[in-house]
C-alpha cells in the first residue's frame, strides 16, 4: 500500500467544513469536481457501510471503523459495487480495491480548519487519487469559505 496524503486549510469552522464535506447535498457537490456523478448512500457512523457511487456506473462500499464527530472519519473499504448495485468482494478489481482506507481529518486552529485527508492505497488507484483530491478539496474549501461569508 501506498501513503497519500492531501490538505487544505479553510477559513471557516470545523462543524461548517465537516457539515460541508459529509451532507448528501454539498457532497455531491464537491466530489463531482473530480468525481462526476458520485453520491454516497448510507451514514456516517461507527460500524456504518457506506455506498459510493456514481450511479449506473458502480462503486465502493466502506465500512466507517473509526469515527469522532468533526474530528475523525475513517472509511476502510471492503466490496466494489457494480453498475446494478450488487457487491463483489471475489473479483481480481475487488481484490485490489479492498484494504484501500480513506482518514479524514479536521483541526482547528484561529477560525481556520484544516483538513488532512490520508489514502493508503495500491498503485493501480493512486492516478485516481492525485487527480481527484487537489481539486475536490478546493472546492470544498470555495464552498466553506464562500458559507463563511
Amino acid at each position: 500500500m501506498k501513503k497519500l496524503e492531501y490538505n487544505v486549510t479553510i477559513a471557516a469552522d470545523k462543524k461548517t467544513v465537516w457539515d460541508t464535506m459529509l451532507q448528501p447535498d454539498t457532497y455531491q457537490e464537491w466530489a463531482q469536481v473530480s468525481w462526476p456523478g458520485s453520491i454516497y448512500e448510507g451514514t456516517f457512523g461507527k460500524g456504518e457501510n457506506v455506498r459510493f457511487i456514481s450511479p449506473g456506473q458502480g462503486g465502493t462500499l466502506a465500512t466507517i471503523t473509526d469515527f469522532k464527530p468533526y474530528d475523525t472519519v475513517l472509511a476502510e473499504h471492503v466490496a466494489i459495487l457494480n453498475a446494478d448495485g450488487s457487491e463483489d468482494r471475489t473479483s481480481d478489481v475487488a481484490k485490489g480495491w479492498i484494504g484501500i482506507s480513506e482518514r479524514y481529518t479536521f483541526s482547528e486552529q484561529d477560525g481556520k480548519t484544516t483538513v488532512s485527508v490520508v489514502i493508503n492505497t495500491r498503485p493501480e488507484w493512486e492516478k485516481m487519487f492525485e487527480d481527484g483530491w487537489p481539486a475536490a478539496l478546493q472546492k470544498l474549501k470555495e464552498m466553506c469559505e464562500h458559507i463563511n461569508v
